[in-house]
């Protein structure tokens, strides 16, 4: 049985650091991740722990496991994680029907990621449910970036509600800017 819950303790923050180490793209074949999808940014522990004094983040457990979680980052908690600071400074400088970005109410999912033995079970669908369910009554939508190599995990977004708002390269990759509107 599994249960979509927020993360509350550091036993949990630990889970989700060493689901993130057995799916970060340097640590899985090319055919795992066009078949799988793959995480590109790494977080360490003190960085969630900043987060998650912020907003929690949203797990699935089994038992006592976390097979899945769905990483809050709110614009509070930008200065966390450096390397996401490029992706904010490119948000200030885009529109969404026909506003600044930064006029609306939102958060970024900074990374999701299912357990491989847990996947094809609801489970990425239900991570996004329950994060609807904890933070659309404060926010207007979220935003996150996907890599444009990353199919399978940019196919699952469409597939919640999520649509493309902008497409830019930079050093890193090709990305996607996508959103979920809650209003």
């Amino acid at each position: 049985m599994y249960l979509a819950t927020t993360v509350g303790s550091d036993k949990e923050l630990e889970q989700i650091l060493q689901l993130q180490q057995q799916n970060l793209k340097q640590h899985i074949s090319q055919e795992e991740k066009d078949a799988q999808g793959f995480l590109t940014m790494q977080f360490n522990l003190p960085m969630l722990q900043q987060l998650q004094a912020i907003a929690p983040s949203v797990i699935i457990k089994q038992e006592e496991e976390v097979v899945a979680y769905a990483m809050t980052v709110t614009l509070e908690g930008r200065t966390a994680y450096p390397d996401l600071e490029p992706m904010f400074v490119n948000f200030e400088k885009l529109q969404w029907q026909g506003k600044p970005l930064y006029d609306f109410r939102f958060y970024v999912m900074g990374q999701i990621c299912v357990s491989k033995d847990h996947r094809a079970k609801g489970l990425f669908d239900r991570l996004y449910k329950h994060h609807k369910e904890v933070y659309s009554p404060h926010y207007d939508f979220i935003i996150t970036e996907i890599s444009s190599s990353n199919y399978r995990s940019l196919k699952a977004h469409k597939r919640v509600g999520f649509e493309t708002i902008h497409t830019y390269t930079d050093m890193i990759d090709n990305w996607h800017v996508v959103v979920w509107d809650w209003r």
